[in-house]
């Protein structure tokens, strides 16, 4: 009777062990709840080793280049209302849409861009993520390639797609827009695949990762009501600015690109081409984004 009593302890024993090694088996992904993510991706970034590249910049696009003047005014007040914006909750990385095309986005968001890297304690990203008719880079004068195209493709790096003035400023022969953090990302070798790369995790993860590396972002995209890409983005930024050209937009067409935005912070709309603006407005400026070039002085920012 004892060895068969053993042989039952044994057999007893040799089971809770098998159930003890199995429960813990299937415990053991859960048992470091606070285990910490991995990164979105691996920037490798240093800011001081952004490839610096010749820029050509269409000075006539750039009024917030000017040493004073209506029009750099304008983009500090528009700048101020951001930092207002900060107060209320985190704000560092701003999608820049319209409705429908040549509405004056591209112009807004390169010259907020440069006014907010006016701002000497500021550093800034400039990221053209228009694939379908890019801009950026001939206003700033930059080189077009490699961009987000080859990265959100998987052929180019970060450190491949960042760049830099070769000089100090946006422009050489102007000490008084030394900007020197101030980087930028073209578009790129645009294709007709724009929406999958645009959609694709690749593009929230860089904005991600880069915004630990800038104090302000700004994305230029296409019009929204013309292609989905804008929206497919707005969920890697903290807030959208609109842009809507007076005498042009139908009211119509606001109402759905502010819809279209629906479950993003909108921060307001920028209303371009006003002309007779009113003179108590806070912020006008007039700019023929398809034509030849800029007529300042007379067009106003609407916040809603």
């Amino acid at each position: 009777m004892s060895r068969i009593y053993d042989a039952l302890q044994r057999a007893d024993l040799e089971r809770k062990a098998a159930q003890e090694t199995e429960a813990s088996g299937i415990a053991e992904p859960f048992l470091d709840p606070v285990a910490e993510p991995q990164p979105l991706t691996s920037t490798g970034i240093s800011l001081e080793n952004i490839a610096r590249r010749a820029w050509n910049p269409l000075v006539d696009y750039l009024p917030t280049l000017e040493d004073r003047g209506g029009s750099i005014e304008q983009f500090r007040g528009l700048r101020s209302q951001l930092y207002q914006f900060r107060n209320q909750g985190p704000l560092k990385t701003i999608l820049v849409s319209s409705g429908m095309p040549a509405e004056g986005k591209s112009f807004v968001t390169a010259n907020l861009a440069i006014s907010l890297a006016r701002n000497k304690h500021n550093s800034i990203l400039l990221m053209d993520a228009d694939l379908r008719r890019p801009s950026l880079q001939r206003i700033l004068g930059a080189p077009q390639t490699p961009g987000l195209t080859e990265y959100l493709a998987g052929t180019a790096d970060v450190s491949d797609i960042l760049q830099r003035n070769l000089h100090p400023g946006i422009v050489a022969a102007s000490p008084v827009c030394s900007i020197p953090d101030f980087a930028f990302i073209p578009a790129g070798a645009c294709g007709d695949n724009s929406s999958e790369l645009v959609a694709n995790h690749r593009a929230g993860e860089l904005i991600a990762a880069l915004a630990q590396h800038f104090d302000w972002i700004l994305i230029d995209t296409p019009p929204a009501l013309a292609f989905a890409d804008a929206v497919d983005l707005a969920h890697a930024a903290d807030a959208v600015l609109l842009v809507a050209r007076a005498a042009s937009t139908p009211y119509d067409v606001a109402q759905r690109v502010q819809a279209a935005f629906s479950n993003s912070r909108i921060l307001g709309f920028v209303l371009n081409a006003v002309t007779n603006a009113p003179r108590n407005t806070s912020y006008y400026y007039d700019y023929e984004e398809t034509g030849g070039g800029s007529h300042r002085g007379k067009n106003q920012r609407q916040n809603g």
